[in-house]
């Protein structure tokens, strides 16, 4: 038990004091010795029962062992590792570097030491006397172009309807260009007596006209020739 409510039953139950005679009666008289030891008392038994209160100590949190087993590993040794050589850093150059060949070196060739090989004789002195022409070969000749006689009845070209309405005779000769494969390339006026012989004869001989082409040395080459074509009006 402690302090507190003994102080609270001595103040509730003041004592009365015996009333002076011949004096005036003081009501209050009687309760201030009771208020003082009150004032004085209570916080001493505050004091007092806190003293005594029994302290509540909880007790510190138990921590569960690991469910794991650790284990020490030795301690490396340290590796000493080779310095690497350093390498300058090449200049690099945009113009293009000439390639020089390694020289091989050569053993000195000593005067006793003579060279076999064949021997080179001098070439012999001619006699004075005028210079000889050596004749070169002559190139091979020309074999002109001649008339297929295969199509020999196709080189008449058409007679113009204008001329022979009018009755015109004439003639017309052209230079033909005649190819390897024997047909006409191209064709050019000569002479003639009508612009229409000539354009008659041109439009045949490049769509009819066939010839064994020239010859030099028994290949085909392109050659000119010249050709006359004669225009008569025929009685029927």
């Amino acid at each position: 038990m402690t302090l507190i409510p003994l102080i609270s039953a001595l103040a509730a139950a003041p004592e009365r004091a015996p009333a002076r005679a011949g004096g005036s009666y003081d009501p209050g008289a009687g309760h201030r010795p009771v208020a003082a030891l009150f004032a004085v008392g209570l916080p001493a038994a505050l004091v007092v029962a806190v003293a005594l209160s029994p302290m509540v100590v909880k007790d510190p949190p138990q921590i569960e062992s690991a469910p794991w087993t650790s284990i020490l590993l030795p301690k490396p040794e340290p590796v000493e590792l080779e310095p690497k050589p350093r390498t300058e850093p090449q200049p690099s150059s945009a113009q293009p570097t000439e390639t020089v060949d390694t020289l091989v070196p050569v053993p000195p060739i000593s005067d006793s030491v003579v060279a076999k090989g064949p021997v080179v004789l001098d070439p012999p002195r001619l006699p004075p006397g005028p210079a000889v022409e050596i004749e070169r070969p002559a190139p091979p000749k020309l074999v002109t172009a001649q008339v297929d006689p295969r199509y020999a009845g196709q080189f008449q070209p058409d007679y113009p309807l204008r001329e022979q309405r009018a009755g015109i005779e004439g003639s017309v000769t052209v230079r033909v260009l005649i190819g390897p494969d024997g047909r006409v390339k191209a064709v050019e006026l000569v002479r003639g007596d009508s612009p229409a012989f000539f354009e008659a004869t041109k439009k045949r001989a490049l769509s009819k006209w066939r010839f064994k082409p020239a010859t030099r040395g028994g290949v085909a080459e392109e050659s000119w020739r010249e050709m006359t074509v004669r225009f008569q009006i025929r009685d029927a």
